[in-house]
């Protein structure tokens, strides 16, 4: 089925626009979740005076029992990472409930707004998308863990090798990038028939395996279209924060760093400028998501006909 590409974008924009409350549900599915994580090993207290410690540098001397002195400190106020870990683990479930919600509100907000809704709450949409949470989140893992579970091995076999089966294996790791944007396609139809028809996870992907597989080249192309606009508009919108990062990290790299002030400066402009970009980001996954489900919509929605005209039989 042909797709009328400039109508999707257009109305996608429209939608945009006029719903802004769907750019709040844009910033919840932006949010990312990361983990850190860090060893620390153990060391003497007591310093000695052997030939080998004299033999270091006075610089490495003094990193060596900086070290030292860290690594004591770790195993002194261990409670205090175990509390990072903690709440970094909860900041990661909590963004991990909110993108997923938010993704889901985009999905059914842009659908309502195409069948005439004239107004959008954001308390109903978020209700409205909490019975889809699991099903959506569990497909999302599902996928994610197949990845991991392919590429891991990969990587095992390159740095038991080092370095040698990356090289062999290089075609194949190339093979992921396809894979993963094909992949994404098959994600973004199977979220909207798990919210836009109510089916099961498996049933969600059965229905965006038949759909894409009769419409692959028009979804591929849709998908490009969307990957150039999110990427030229990221650009853009990152663009303030290298402005402010570049010029301060060159300074430091060129032995200008002796006071701290200009770091200062650019820490205080990048949180000023965090909101802003998080709310530029929100219309922009709105937008895309947008699009998303006008692309669904018009390749699973049959295009209505005019009935027959009946023609009363004449008297003779």
């Amino acid at each position: 089925m042909n797709l009328n590409f400039g109508e999707i974008l257009t109305r996608a924009w429209q939608i945009t626009w006029k719903y802004k409350v769907l750019w709040l549900f844009g910033i919840l599915a932006g949010c990312t979740g990361g983990s850190g994580g860090g060893g620390g090993g153990g060391g003497n207290t007591g310093y000695s005076t052997g030939p080998s410690e004299f033999d270091l540098p006075p610089e490495i001397r003094r990193l060596v029992l900086l070290m030292e002195d860290f690594v004591a400190w770790v195993e002194d106020n261990l409670w205090i990472f175990i509390v990072i870990g903690l709440a970094v683990l909860l900041l990661i479930i909590i963004s991990i409930f909110l993108g997923t919600i938010g993704r889901i509100g985009l999905i059914k907000g842009s659908y309502q707004a195409e069948m005439g809704v004239e107004r959008l709450a954001f308390g109903e949409l978020f209700s409205a998308s909490m019975p889809y949470f699991w099903r959506v989140f569990g497909l999302s893992f599902l996928i994610g863990l197949a990845f991991l579970l392919l590429f891991v091995p990969l990587v095992l076999l390159g740095v038991v090798t080092a370095g040698v089966g990356f090289l062999c294996l290089l075609p194949l790791i190339c093979l992921f990038i396809p894979v993963g944007f094909v992949v994404g396609i098959l994600i973004e139809q199977a979220n909207r028939a798990i919210v836009l028809e109510d089916l099961s996870m498996l049933d969600g992907l059965r229905r965006s395996w038949e759909i894409s597989r009769a419409n692959i080249w028009a979804l591929i192309v849709m998908a490009l279209i969307l990957f150039g606009i999110s990427l030229v508009l990221g650009i853009v919108i990152a663009l303030p924060i290298l402005i402010v990062v570049f010029p301060t990290i060159i300074a430091f790299a060129m032995g200008e760093g002796q006071s701290f002030t200009p770091l200062y400066i650019a820490l205080a402009l990048i949180c000023l400028y965090a909101p802003v970009s998080w709310a530029l980001n929100g219309i922009l996954t709105t937008y895309t998501q947008s699009a998303w489900t006008l692309t669904y919509l018009r390749l699973t929605q049959k295009p209505e006909t005019p009935e027959a005209p009946v023609f009363a039989e004449s008297n003779a």
